[in-house]
């Protein structure tokens, strides 16, 4: 049963549920419709009696009747006669019925079982059953009230097996047509499984090709439609959508380190190899000896900023979130990075006091600090660096304003990519990862950075958070 199709196992499926049904219903439908008949067969018999008990008159004397004008039958019957009309039926629908004395004499009509209804008492206006060769015989008696007649009764008798011939039709119709509806049903419910199923096809063929040819942009295309089946389509397009965009940053963002790293390498191998075909004075060792540290130095830190993306990314439970007094935090980090002092720049902060968030100290930490040394890297000779934390509207905002070069408007929206340098000029300054670092640790605490800049009037990093 595992090799079949899944369209083969629903049909199959369906299809024993249905025969099971038809069997049920053809059972019931048998059960109920014989039920039905017996009591139709003895309706029918009672009222067939009934409206042959007013057919018959009793004459004492009929010499002075013009007989020519009536329609019925007279039979001498004791000492009077007895006219049966026209409408007395003896046999309707095989419904028998006959006049018969208290003795069981029949004097008019049919009894087609008369030898065995001796065994059978009158009993007015009742029906009781009789039994003969294996076949049960419905009997309705009513006895005649009217003068003379005191002495007879109407019989009724018919066989319960009237209704066989009804019951075969049923029967027969019934093998013709239910064998017909359940493989009409059976086809038509085998299509609509593999129609609703193509969906699914689609999505594995698709999720196949995306596998062996590595297609990230490959889409499932489903056509209009609001159900189950396009909304999960809908749900692989968009974790398509998301992989190909991770991969692409993946690619990216290893073209980039491998880019970035190149560079101080070859100034190490170069300096190396120059080094050892000539040595030169102390002097001039010294000097490549500086340069091999200084490249290598900025090798390490971007390494360590790699690395710190990836566990970010990849296992940000390492960081536990706690209260954290963002006062003292922003007072603490402003008041080391102020004695740097580069470019004779002036950093200046203020801090409200009890602002109290959830949060990884130590990623807070290199939050700030990333932006006040981003803002002393592209500052002016002689500038400054505001640091400002607040809250508004239950909001945290921490903002870090510059004087320095700016950036071009068509620039903002890239910056925080990994290794974009909005300067090119100052490519040496940094690997291009400490905005997008931030801007990253912002993300992870539910909070994002915007930016508003003018060239050459300098830039505003605003941190925004929820208390």
């Amino acid at each position: 049963m595992r090799r079949f199709p899944l369209r083969v196992k629903i049909t199959l499926w369906f299809t024993s549920a249905l025969l099971i049904v038809v069997l049920f219903t053809y059972i019931s439908v048998l059960s109920v419709s014989n039920q039905i008949l017996q009591k139709t067969i003895r309706d029918n018999l009672i009222e067939t009696v009934e409206n042959n008990y007013n057919e018959i008159r009793f004459y004492s004397d009929i010499s002075d009747m013009d007989l020519s004008e009536k329609s019925g039958h007279f039979l001498k019957f004791e000492s009077g006669y007895l006219e049966v009309n026209d409408d007395f039926l003896d046999e309707v629908n095989r419904v028998y019925t006959s006049i018969t004395s208290s003795d069981y004499v029949l004097l008019y009509g049919e009894n087609p079982i008369s030898l065995s209804t001796k065994d059978i008492k009158f009993i007015d206006s009742r029906i009781q059953t009789l039994k003969i060769d294996g076949t049960n015989y419905y009997v309705f008696d009513r006895k005649l009230n009217s003068k003379g007649l005191d002495s007879l009764w109407i019989r009724g008798i018919v066989s319960e097996e009237q209704g066989s011939v009804q019951m075969t039709a049923i029967i027969r119709l019934s093998l013709i047509l239910m064998p017909i509806i359940v493989i009409i049903s059976c086809l038509g419910g085998y299509n609509i499984v593999k129609e609703t199923l193509k969906p699914i096809h689609e999505i594995s063929e698709t999720a196949r090709h995306i596998g062996e040819e590595n297609d990230l942009k490959k889409r499932i295309e489903l056509g209009p439609g609001n159900d189950e089946l396009h909304r999960l389509a809908d749900t692989f397009n968009d974790m398509f959508a998301k992989l190909d965009a991770n991969f692409e940053t993946q690619r990216r963002f290893i073209s980039d380190a491998s880019h970035e790293l190149r560079t101080p390498m070859s100034v190490i191998s170069a300096q190396c190899e120059l080094s050892l075909e000539n040595p030169g004075s102390p002097q001039e060792c010294e000097n490549a000896f500086r340069v091999i540290s200084r490249q290598s130095g900025k090798m390490s830190k971007m390494i360590n900023d790699m690395l710190d993306f990836t566990r970010l990314e990849g296992d940000p439970e390492r960081y536990k979130f706690e209260k954290i007094d963002l006062t003292e935090l922003v007072n603490s980090v402003c008041e080391d990075l102020a004695l740097i002092g580069e470019k004779g720049i002036k950093l200046e902060y203020s801090a409200e006091e009890g602002v109290v968030i959830d949060g990884s100290r130590e990623l807070l930490s290199r939050l700030i600090t990333n932006l006040v040394v981003n803002a002393y890297r592209y500052g002016k000779e002689g500038g400054r660096i505001w640091v400002e934390l607040k809250t508004q509207d239950k909001k945290v905002l921490l903002s870090v304003r510059d004087n320095g070069i700016g950036i071009k408007k068509e620039e903002q929206e890239k910056i925080f990519e990994r290794f974009y340098q909005s300067d090119a000029s100052r490519s040496g300054a940094g690997a291009g990862l400490g905005l997008s670092m931030a801007s990253e640790i912002a993300r992870f605490h539910g909070g994002k950075i915007m930016v508003e800049s003018e060239p050459e009037k300098g830039s505003t990093f605003t941190l925004v958070m929820n208390l």
